[in-house]
């Protein structure tokens, strides 16, 4: 469709209804969750394991074709643990699994179909095990992580710091920096007097930027109506 025919009452509902799932079914899967988040549709997240931890205004996105996953592991050695901080973006298709710990820091983005794992999760030898190589991973406030991108065990991705596209991150990713390539390496340093914003400013009064998304949607939508939505549905022509 060139266009968004689905009326704004509909969409209204839907939203109300995405709500609600997220409440009844997800939120008490999660340690702790934050405020003003939103769950897109929200049965598209799985949710495994304890201590999962969720900040204010966290936006997850997901898609039908590309679940979320959250999964915190625990052997008779090991437990694992997920903590994202407020105001993070996790977009569709993103996996985090962890045997020890993984966090992801204030305002960090999380770009679609992101691995982050802190473990091997098999032994080199003994394929049976979970195997003992495991490290906590840390994304540091601000921290973007590109599309396909893996990191693993025992990385710190900077403050600031970009990971490129389909990267594999094995070792630190230093602060201020973009790095790219299998094995990722820095391959551009951020100019320091530029300054960037964070996801951050966007929230510093959720209700009132609710309430002007709600107001733009509502007028986008003004001359839309459930019989155009519905013949767009069953005859769609170019004009749609």
């Amino acid at each position: 469709m060139r266009r968004d025919h689905l009326p704004y009452f509909l969409k209204r509902t839907a939203k109300r209804f995405e709500e609600a799932y997220a409440l009844h079914f997800l939120h008490p899967q999660f340690e702790s969750i934050g405020p003003d988040g939103i769950i897109s549709n929200p049965w598209n997240l799985e949710i495994i394991g304890s201590d999962i931890t969720v900040g204010r205004c966290v936006h997850i996105l997901t898609n039908w074709n590309q679940k979320v996953r959250f999964v915190s592991w625990a052997t008779e050695d090991a437990k694992g643990a997920i903590e994202i901080g407020d105001y993070c973006m996790i977009s569709p298709g993103v996996r985090i699994s962890s045997l020890s710990r993984i966090t992801v820091g204030t305002n960090a983005m999380l770009a679609s179909n992101v691995y982050l794992t802190d473990a091997d999760w098999h032994g080199t030898y003994d394929r049976t095990t979970h195997g003992d190589k495991m490290a906590p991973v840390t994304l540091m406030e601000n921290s973007w992580i590109g599309d396909s991108a893996i990191v693993c065990k025992g990385v710190t991705v900077g403050v600031n710091s970009i990971v490129g596209a389909g990267a594999v991150v094995s070792s630190d990713v230093p602060d201020n920096c973009i790095a790219a390539g299998n094995p990722a390496v820095v391959v551009k340093e951020l100019d320091p007097s530029q300054e960037i914003r964070t996801r951050g400013a966007f929230f510093a009064d959720p209700v009132a930027l609710n309430r002007e998304i709600d107001d733009l949607d509502r007028y986008m939508r003004r001359d839309n109506s459930l019989l155009k939505w519905l013949r767009a549905k069953a005859f769609p022509s170019q004009r749609d």
